[in-house]
């Protein structure tokens, strides 16, 4: 019988994500907040944002220093937040909570959603089977079924759900879509190059949550054949653009971005080629900072721990 080895307790973490409008006392107040309770703090970052007059923080504490659960933390950090001017963290949304407490000993979930282009699942089902990504994934939807037989390889139920061009057909698959999703309740759901565009429902209801990758350094050449926009303007950088999914295309709060140097040499084929190992590392850097509670978001702007 294999033997697993056993978690170190120390590395266990409660994360505090926190934001509030900019002010005196705020790291004194959260830091003897903390050291009241015994709590051994080993990450700390603060940001404040001169145009909206912000404070945020990210920090993560020991959970084996408090005699306390996650939710007995959150009940007594409540009162705090509110004396600060921070918001509860039951409003869920990309602009919503402005404080939030997380147990990194809580497994974290996600679900992706795919269409015929393999690249970004074959490299985060890799890094997942791999232990670089340390999340559980239940389910891969894809609108073809292309993509169903290397989900399923690697132990993953793969849903087909075809998307017929009528609108009512569309809205039932998007209802289809939904219900297998919230099914698992996932901590993310990931576009992983899905083609198709979620209705303003969906937007709302996975916001904060639904996270994509556009094969483009946004906001230029947004929608459709980014790369086939870019080459006819003779770009010399491409990139691609991690960001959350809101209602206006492609203009939700981006996460990570990078690029690559191209040149008059190269031809769409080309750019899509090297496109999608940018594509790969973008959503992979801005994944993972989703899940470690890195990404917080104030007036359509992220700020990434």
């Amino acid at each position: 019988m294999e033997t697993v080895e056993a978690e170190d307790p120390s590395e266990r973490r409660f994360v505090i994500t926190f934001g509030c409008p900019d002010r005196v006392g705020i790291v004194a107040r959260i830091a003897s907040f903390l050291a009241e309770l015994g709590g051994w703090i080993v990450e700390a970052a603060y940001h404040t944002d001169p145009d909206t007059g912000w404070f945020f923080t990210r920090q993560e504490v020991r959970a084996d220093s408090l005699p306390y659960d996650v939710e007995e933390l959150r009940s007594l950090f409540s009162p705090v937040a509110a004396s600060l001017g921070a918001g509860s963290d039951a409003d869920g949304g990309v602009e919503g909570s402005q404080w939030r407490i997380d147990d990194t000993g809580d497994r974290r979930r996600m679900v992706l959603l795919v269409s015929t282009d393999g690249h970004c699942l074959y490299d985060l089902l890799g890094r997942v089977a791999g232990g670089e990504l340390n999340v559980d994934v239940p389910a891969v939807i894809g609108n073809h079924e292309s993509l169903g037989e290397i989900t399923e390889a690697f132990g993953i139920d793969f849903h087909h759900v075809p998307f017929p061009k009528d609108a009512d057909g569309k809205a039932a698959a998007f209802d289809r879509v939904r219900t297998i999703v919230d099914e698992h309740d996932p901590d993310a759901i990931v576009l992983a190059r899905f083609m198709q565009i979620l209705p303003p429902e969906l937007c709302q209801a996975w916001a904060g949550r639904a996270v994509n990758i556009h094969h483009s350094f946004l906001p230029s050449f947004v929608g459709a054949r980014p790369y086939h926009q870019a080459h006819s303007r003779g770009v010399k950088l491409i990139g691609a653009t991690c960001h959350y999914v809101t209602a206006e295309l492609d203009a939700g709060p981006i996460i990570e971005q990078d690029v690559i140097r191209v040149d008059h040499s190269d031809t769409v084929a080309d750019m899509v080629r090297r496109g999608r190992d940018i594509e790969k590392v973008v959503l992979a850097r801005g994944l993972r900072w989703h899940l470690e509670h890195r990404v917080l978001v104030h007036a359509g702007r992220t700020v990434v721990f």
